[in-house]
């Protein structure tokens, strides 16, 4: 039990990765499946990786997208209240309107929907002689922040490419939470280039996969963060206004 204004100072993250098949059943169970292991082993907030029931691909987009609620995030809210856990799902292609939106869907403890997130930074590069990839041909970008809140901490959600963007974690670091989850589902061209040495910009790392199909499960120690935070601020309330204040604008 979890007293009013008091949380639990550690828990067990688990981040899930995944091999993706063109068969978006076939990627939803296995998904399903990582995660009971993944609560088996202890996790109580688990997350999947970006477009885990889809090939991750602009011409895939419109052929696996789904309205929210729907088939994907129909299993997704079972296994959460099966496994009594916080599933933050990855992201998944969503329709909505004629518009198709890279989405992530958190679920609680009892599978009900807590909040959805939609990728605000579209992934639209151009490396000459390498990659070019342009989401902004099929994707619209989303155009707000997402938090919930669980007994551990407040969590922050981006995608992927948001990381990229410092601006979006000081505001979801001015709003409490003391977690920020990216999904992502990097290239091999710009991801042992970037994603790495961008999440040791926020801190250290304390576990990490290979390139196969696997479960990552690390204890984060909320305690340890606030100590660190308190021997090196960086965040006052002036610049805490000041990103308030930028939040709001349109």
């Amino acid at each position: 039990m979890v007293l009013p204004g008091r949380a639990m100072a550690t828990f067990r993250l688990a981040l899930i990765q995944l091999q993706v098949s063109s068969v978006k059943s076939d990627n939803v169970t296995r998904a399903c499946g990582l995660v009971r292991e993944a609560a088996a082993q202890g996790a109580k907030i688990v997350s999947l990786p970006e477009c885990f029931n889809s090939p991750y691909g602009t011409k895939y987009f419109p052929e696996y997208a789904e309205k929210i609620p729907g088939e994907s995030t129909q299993k997704l809210s079972e296994v959460a209240k099966e496994c009594g856990i916080y599933l933050i799902g990855g992201s998944i292609p969503e329709e909505d309107a004629g518009k198709l939106y890279n989405t992530c869907t958190v679920f609680g403890p009892d599978g009900t929907l807590l909040v959805k997130y939609r990728k605000l930074h579209l992934f639209d590069i151009d490396v000459p002689g390498k990659i070019t990839f342009q989401e902004s041909e099929t994707l619209s970008p989303g155009d707000s922040f997402s938090t919930f809140d669980t007994p551990y901490c407040r969590v922050g959600l981006g995608i992927c490419y948001d990381m990229r963007f410092a601006e979006l974690a000081q505001v979801y670091a001015q709003r409490g939470c003391q977690l920020l989850v990216y999904p992502g589902a990097f290239n091999m061209t710009t991801g042992p280039a970037h994603w790495e040495l961008l999440q040791r910009g926020r801190g250290d790392v304390l576990a990490k996969a290979g390139t196969g199909e696997t479960i990552v499960c690390s204890d984060i120690d909320l305690k340890k963060l606030a100590e660190i935070r308190q021997q090196i601020p960086i965040f006052s309330q002036k610049r805490s206004d000041l990103y308030a204040v930028e939040a709001k604008k349109p």
